[in-house]
């Protein structure tokens, strides 16, 4: 090789350095400045929300579904496995009022295995998207109902009908003060 080659290779080596500190500057730069602020309540509601990902609030998952109750997309009683509990917290973070109908108001619900139907094919624990199911093959399962997310993905799977939704026990983070009855108008007359 002879110096005009190793030259020409000094100074191609020594532009593409430069060309790519340049454009690192002016990336660095345009993030700093060009970047929005991020919301950091999507994060805290995604935080309340049960995380199963079940998709039965409208949503491909529970982030989504945060970011929208967030931006006024949705309101904070969308998660059925949350229940009336979840919505409440969802409402005071972000400072909305919670309003609440009679579908709203039922209790959530949890996974119960009917030990007498289970045959053990573990097609539930496949499906479980929590781990909230255990057990093992040829052997009857059973449901931790403080892990269950109550997404009812186990309930189709089941083959023999043995798992069914029932309403959570209440307890001081489930209990919620029922509605009164309204009064319906008398006719006069």
């Amino acid at each position: 090789m002879d110096a005009n080659m190793m030259t020409q290779a000094a100074q191609a080596v020594a532009a593409i350095g430069l060309l790519g500190t340049g454009l690192g500057v002016v990336l660095g730069v345009a993030a700093r400045y060009l970047s929005t602020p991020a919301d950091d309540r999507a994060d805290a509601v995604a935080a309340l929300l049960p995380g199963s990902n079940c998709a039965q609030c409208g949503y491909a998952g529970c982030k989504q579904a945060a970011a929208a109750m967030v931006d006024g997309r949705a309101t904070p009683n969308i998660c059925p496995p949350g229940g009336v509990s979840t919505a409440q917290r969802v409402a005071e973070l972000l400072g909305v009022k919670l309003t609440t109908d009679g579908a709203d108001a039922a209790l959530p619900l949890v996974a119960r295995v009917d030990e007498a139907r289970c045959i053990g094919c573990t097609r539930c624990i496949r499906k479980c998207g929590s781990d909230a199911i255990v057990g093992a093959a040829k052997q009857m399962h059973t449901v931790l109902p403080e892990a269950c997310y109550a997404c009812g993905l186990c309930v189709a799977e089941c083959p023999t009908d043995a798992i069914v939704m029932m309403p959570v026990k209440t307890t001081l983070a489930t209990w919620h003060w029922p509605k009164p009855a309204t009064k319906q108008p008398v006719a006069a007359g």
